[in-house]
């Protein structure tokens, strides 16, 4: 009853949209029906505005029945049979009735048009996906029983999941990324058909992989969606430094599980993310996940049980950087991830507060525009169960930024510059253009990192001394 209270509500608000496509279409001898999210969200009480129709129209006539009614339309999946409009505040795509099949061999969808609505479901991911509402009667549709399993919060396939997953085998990512969105559980058939077909999902495309990697570390429960990435074996497929982490114990080297540890970190992260404005963040959460990657290559076991993972953070960072590129992200993406990475540790050499003001300043320095990421990630990275040491830690950090803020205030830290600009250095010195001026610059840099701002007096006297001991080579003889 409560579920069915939530639907007509969410119907009642979307009632405008719906019903009018629904008479237009069928005026035109057409079935429409809202499928998939759409119907599921609002039986959850989440609908969007992002509204998903299956029609027995083809593209070409979609196309027409919508020209002149909608604010805006657009065609990029029409290869796929879909059509994009936009409504008001509506998102719309109107999808024919379809029956997509796989080639074994083929990382793209042959994708033949379908012939009814039983059909069209029967193919999708998932029951609780296979669920329609036709308009402009309201009629409800749910041929494999997907209101059983939202109500029970669990995923299953409309058909064997064999025969899915062979179909897509995208499908498998999308069961971890939902059961990360959703919070929900999948049905042992599923993660048994999953952890057998793992390796198929090497056909799809890195960009798919990407994306749906993408949506799962940035859903509620990310937890849950790697937990089965890991489980399955398609984390060795697609992100297999992911289970690397899960290091052998040793009855007489005892260390943390950094497998573990790095799920408690990225959900350490995300609490933190109000420090960004609240949105999941990609980039602060997938440092979160990757942050310790470069542990396993660097693991060694020293005298009196101590395990050590020097430079870990390097090599990790390099290893980030390659798994990134391999998945076709964006360089922009790759650069502050690897970034964040490979500074990870950098804090650890704080101490009880003992750096110098320049050592701060090189930490903001390098740390530039992931300055904020980094307190995130840095703060997440104590997962110590000694609550001394945690507060011992917060406490030295809460110094650490409040140093880092005072000198923000007092030196514009973020945007630090050189006292001298090129040009003046080349005023200065009477040179052209050309490499003794970068030289010259990152001198002065350094000399502002370690003294803080100079006098234009005094950078000019700093640049002469520089200019003097390092004197210009002349020509060759």
């Amino acid at each position: 009853m409560e579920v069915q209270h939530r639907v007509a509500a969410e119907l009642t608000r979307i009632g405008p949209v719906i019903d009018q496509l629904g008479e237009r279409f069928a005026a035109a001898g057409h079935e429409l029906s809202l499928v998939g999210g759409p119907v599921r969200d609002a039986m959850l009480g989440r609908l969007q505005n992002d509204l998903d129709f299956t029609t027995s129209a083809r593209p070409e006539e979609t196309e027409r029945l919508l020209a002149g009614w909608v604010d805006a339309t657009w065609d990029m999946g029409r290869a796929f049979g879909t059509i994009g409009a936009r409504i008001g505040q509506w998102q719309v795509e109107i999808t024919t009735y379809r029956a997509e099949t796989y080639d074994p061999t083929s990382r793209k969808p042959d994708v033949d048009f379908g012939d009814s609505l039983a059909g069209d479901l029967g193919r999708r991911d998932f029951t609780v996906n296979a669920m329609a509402v036709s308009v402009p009667g309201r009629g409800f549709e749910d041929p494999y029983g997907g209101l059983v399993d939202l109500a029970n919060r669990v995923l299953r396939t409309p058909g064997r999941p064999e025969d899915s997953f062979s179909d897509d085998p995208l499908r498998m990512m999308r069961a971890a990324r939902f059961a990360a969105q959703l919070g929900f559980t999948v049905a042992p058939e599923v993660v048994a058909a999953m952890t057998e077909m793992a390796g198929r999902i090497e056909i799809i495309s890195a960009e798919r992989v990407r994306d749906e990697l993408v949506k799962l570390v940035c859903a509620p429960f990310p937890r849950l969606g790697l937990t089965l990435l890991v489980q399955t074996g398609l984390a060795d497929h697609v992100l297999p430094e992911l289970p690397a982490l899960a290091l052998e114990s040793d009855e007489h080297h005892r260390h943390k599980d950094v497998y573990e540890h790095t799920l408690t970190v990225l959900e350490q992260a995300i609490a933190l993310e109000e420090r960004l404005g609240g949105e999941p963040d990609f980039v602060s959460r997938f440092a979160a996940l990757m942050h310790d990657v470069g542990k396993p290559r660097t693991r060694r076991f020293e005298t009196g049980g101590v395990v050590t993972f020097h430079h870990h953070d390097v090599v990790g960072a390099k290893m980030t950087r390659k798994r990134m590129q391999a998945l076709r992200f964006s360089n922009a993406e790759i650069d502050a991830v690897s970034k964040l990475v490979e500074l990870h540790l950098r804090f650890h050499g704080y101490g009880a507060g003992e750096w110098t003001d320049a050592a701060v300043r090189r930490y903001v320095r390098d740390a530039g525009d992931q300055l904020e990421r980094l307190h995130i990630l840095t703060r997440a990275d104590c997962t110590t169960r000694n609550q001394r040491k945690a507060d011992r830690l917060r406490r030295t950090y809460d110094s650490l930024e409040a140093r880092i803020e005072r000198l923000m205030q007092e030196e514009e830290l973020a945007s630090i510059r050189p006292d001298l600009d090129g040009a003046q250095i080349m005023a200065i010195l009477d040179i052209a253009p050309g490499p003794r001026v970068g030289a010259a610059y990152k001198h002065l840099l350094e000399l502002r990192m370690d003294r803080g701002p100079m006098s234009p007096e005094d950078a000019r006297a700093a640049l002469l001394a520089w200019a003097e001991a390092n004197p210009e080579p002349g020509p060759e003889s």
